[in-house]
């Protein structure tokens, strides 16, 4: 399984994004860009396209494969395939606040942690549906490792799509979101317009 390992900071630098949109506290320190030059069209459109994949950890190919299914649905493209990704499973465990990072909450899907609808997924690109019940499987939630994750996750907001138990490490997806209810600093139109030429 191909993972992308780039070192989280230095990538947000290069692409202008805040650390905190993928649950990392830490500033990356601002570099002036280079000044007096101008970035093209298609240089907009490609920072935008690599935003969206590192900040949901996907690759160049399951990307647009994405973008393609995005394109056939009913509606707006770019709003398709960011409720698509948005509808992760790693994402909604890392919305859901069981999980501190996004690359984390995949690893938490991978080795076998999380339920939906009580069948054991581990799958992290696995995409979740409206009424889907994620939780943290019984064997897995006396773990040392929820409890500190809940303590660091517990003052989050949490979108209004998600219904979380952190109780009981259950969470409830009681719609998909809507395009204004995700707050990823990405231009969607900028996605679709490079991969529509």
């Amino acid at each position: 399984m191909a993972v992308d390992k780039t070192p989280v900071l230095k990538r947000c630098r290069s692409l202008d994004l805040d650390p905190t949109f993928l649950g990392y506290d830490k500033k990356s320190k601002r570099h002036s860009t280079r000044s007096g030059r101008k970035v093209s069209e298609y240089g907009l459109q490609l920072r935008e396209k690599q935003k969206a994949k590192f900040i949901y950890g996907v690759l160049e190919k399951p990307f647009r494969n994405y973008y393609e299914k995005a394109d056939r649905m009913k509606g707006m493209t770019g709003e398709n395939l960011m409720v698509m990704l948005e509808s992760r499973l790693d994402n909604v465990v890392f919305r859901a606040g069981f999980a501190r990072t996004r690359r984390e909450a995949r690893q938490v899907v991978d080795h076998k942690h999380i339920t939906v609808n009580g069948q054991l997924v581990n799958i992290p690109s696995y995409l979740c549906k409206a009424g889907d019940v994620i939780e943290v499987r019984e064997k897995s939630k006396s773990l040392q490792r929820y409890k500190d994750i809940v303590e660091v996750t517990a003052g989050r907001l949490y979108p209004e799509w998600i219904e979380t138990d952190h109780e009981n490490l259950k969470a409830t997806i009681k719609s998909l979101p809507t395009r204004d209810q995700i707050d990823v600093p990405v231009n969607e139109m900028l996605i679709v317009e490079l991969y529509s030429k």
